[in-house]
């Protein structure tokens, strides 16, 4: 780094200016220590690499095999608070009645409160998937999310609550989304890539549970489906939470009926409405997976 003398065994020493010049350069940086050299774009390879590997050192470490990964809306919280967004936005519209923003904000306030709901259902299978009823059948399973807010928190908070390990795997964004406050702090990671959190969401899923959401749920959903349809992963359950939702949001018939999809392509996925049918449809699908295993 230019003006900051590289470390080297001769320093205390008395240098030259040409020999002091040369140690200052920032070629003489090595490159593990150079930040603008690692920056570069020629360098996205190696940046792409460590992005992965220091994530995946530590979940080998600490021993995380096997998880349900759970995706979902920042924007559908604790129904504590979705009541307060909606009381505020009230009151914003009492106070100015003709603003259309005003009146915009209370429509989305009242169908956030209405969606709550999912928040403890998610917040409950965190607790089943981190405290499961008969603990002599099931393996060690930790619970995987974005990291964020929302879906994600409950999710989270539910296998803290359980004791569990609560993973989360957060993102560099414009508008910086902080870690919820639920998450194994050893188990807190950050990424610059959504390629390899993508990844990293992935390489360990028992099974994928679907809770409405926006645009980056359904990126993850379609990008789930396209990896089960193309076999490019391992089958596993894919549960899509809220159908009324879900059948409003897409129109899987349709598809079918345009051909886009083939028929079997719905029954890469299940719906399913509380927790308890979550956690029963994944067992249910390792079980019936494990006796197809034992007949081979």
């Amino acid at each position: 780094m230019p003006g900051k003398l590289a470390p080297t065994r001769a320093a205390g020493r008395k240098l030259s200016p040409r020999v002091r010049h040369l140690l200052e350069s920032p070629t003489y940086l090595q490159a593990d220590e150079d930040a603008s050299f690692l920056q570069r774009p020629e360098m996205c390879g190696v940046r792409l690499q460590l992005d992965y590997w220091k994530t995946e050192e530590s979940l080998q470490r600490l021993g995380i095999d096997e998880t349900i990964v759970v995706y979902g809306s920042t924007r559908i919280v604790d129904p504590q608070l979705a009541r307060r967004r909606l009381a505020d936005a009230q009151r914003a519209l009492a106070a100015h009645p003709a603003t259309p923003a005003n009146q915009q904000a209370l429509r989305v306030a009242a169908r956030l409160l209405e969606r709550s709901g999912y928040y403890d259902v998610a917040r409950e299978l965190g607790k089943l998937i981190g405290r499961p009823a008969d603990p002599a059948r099931s393996r060690h399973l930790a619970v995987v999310t974005g990291g964020g807010p929302g879906i994600m928190e409950a999710a989270n908070r539910g296998a803290y609550e359980s004791g569990a390990p609560s993973v989360g795997l957060n993102i560099s964004l414009p508008r910086e989304q902080l870690p919820n406050p639920y998450l194994t702090p050893d188990l807190c990671f950050r990424f610059h890539y959504f390629a390899i959190r993508k990844l990293h969401l992935l390489e360990r899923a028992k099974a994928a549970v679907f809770f409405p959401g926006g645009y980056r749920t359904c990126d993850e959903l379609f990008e789930v489906l396209t990896l089960l349809q193309t076999g490019k992963i391992r089958p596993l359950p894919v549960v899509l939470v809220g159908e009324s939702f879900w059948r409003t949001a897409i129109d899987f018939e349709f598809l079918v009926d345009e051909g886009m999809i083939a028929p079997g392509d719905i029954q890469l996925f299940r719906f399913c409405e509380t927790a308890q049918e979550i956690w029963d449809a994944i067992r249910s699908w390792d079980d019936e997976a494990s006796e197809g295993a034992g007949r081979n």
